[in-house]
């Protein structure tokens, strides 16, 4: 039994945003990381890797930098299972896992893979979903695909490419359109592809415990608005929380709308505890856990995001608030 998780990062991101660019680096670069790279398809935009096509049966492929390629034409869990027996036994080394979706593949069933599937939860753990939009284009994508829109719901960090291509105007609208969609995800601006390999790693992005920033843009944005199915909001209140009440609300809502839910987070202030409660949840899955003791002198409160499609926001805050105390 390995002593810890090996940590696995999803890597998805709108076309153009270079993302192969980015895998390729990953897969060649001299970094020191031993990494386990999965394409979660196998297409014409796949690695430009002449490895993979000389063993056509072959679907694990270990690299001159001491990483490893795999293209999943099936199953993910099996695969996972696959690199975790090979790992066990000697075969294969390697300290993490990214795992590529590609162009407008939703995020939410591979995430929810490391929730469901035991054998897959007892081995590895989900660090991130990383999202790479394309400064340039992105707005028009955001548009054009509401499985854009998803995306960007799911993530933990977005990465913003093509800026040096972008003008300051282009840049400043999408970022304040994806502060928008989901209020949560740090925007980093990338040039070139030539993203930290660090930057996408070990975001603690899944971590009950991250630290839930609400991103400045979220709220004073201005802008005008765009008609996205996907969209955010937030929770705040002073009030301390009625746990049994709260829970209740909670699962109702998951039960009408988990489908329409991407990706909802929040720190709360449970009446009658010390400590914070931290919880988030993907879809129907939710998970709370307590988290750090209230500090002296720190006023306790809730602050909750919830991104989906078409929420009915007010049943939403409403609802919350006859939650409280």
């Amino acid at each position: 039994m390995a002593d810890k998780h090996v940590p696995v990062t999803i890597l998805t991101g709108f076309l153009g945003s270079g993302k192969t660019t980015l895998l390729n680096r990953i897969l060649k670069e001299d970094h020191g990381l031993k990494i386990a790279v999965i394409e979660n398809e196998f297409g014409a935009e796949g690695i430009d890797n002449e490895l993979l096509l000389q063993n056509p049966d072959e679907q694990i492929v270990e690299m001159n930098n001491g990483c490893i390629c795999c293209t999943v034409r099936g199953d993910l869990v099996r695969i996972l299972g696959d690199l975790r027996e090979r790992r066990q036994a000697g075969e294969l080394s390697f300290d993490r896992v990214v795992i590529e979706t590609t162009g407008l593949a939703d995020p939410g069933p591979v995430a929810q893979t490391f929730f469901i599937d035991d054998d897959v939860a007892d081995y590895y753990m989900l660090d991130a979903v990383v999202v790479l939009v394309d400064a340039k284009h992105g707005d028009r994508q955001l548009t054009e695909h509401k499985e854009a829109q998803e995306q960007v719901a799911f993530a933990d960090r977005l990465m913003l490419s093509k800026v040096d291509v972008a003008t300051p105007d282009e840049v400043k609208s999408i970022k304040a359109r994806l502060a928008r969609l989901n209020p949560r995800a740090p925007i980093k601006e990338v040039h070139f592809g030539n993203a930290d390999i660090r930057d996408v790693l070990d975001l603690k992005g899944f971590n009950l415990n991250a630290i839930l920033d609400i991103n400045p843009e979220f709220l004073s944005s201005d802008e005008h608005h765009h008609d996205d199915a996907v969209q955010s909001f937030v929770f705040k209140s002073n009030k301390p929380f009625n746990p049994s009440k709260l829970e209740d609300f909670l699962s109702g809502i998951i039960q009408v709308y988990g489908q329409d839910m991407l990706r909802y987070k929040g720190v709360l202030y449970m009446k009658g505890m010390d400590r914070q409660t931290v919880f988030q949840g993907v879809h129907q899955m939710m998970g709370a856990d307590q988290g750090r003791r209230w500090q002296p002198g720190e006023k306790p409160g809730s602050k909750m995001v919830f991104i989906g499609r078409n929420l009915p926001r007010d049943i939403f805050l409403q609802g919350l608030e006859q939650c409280l105390a």
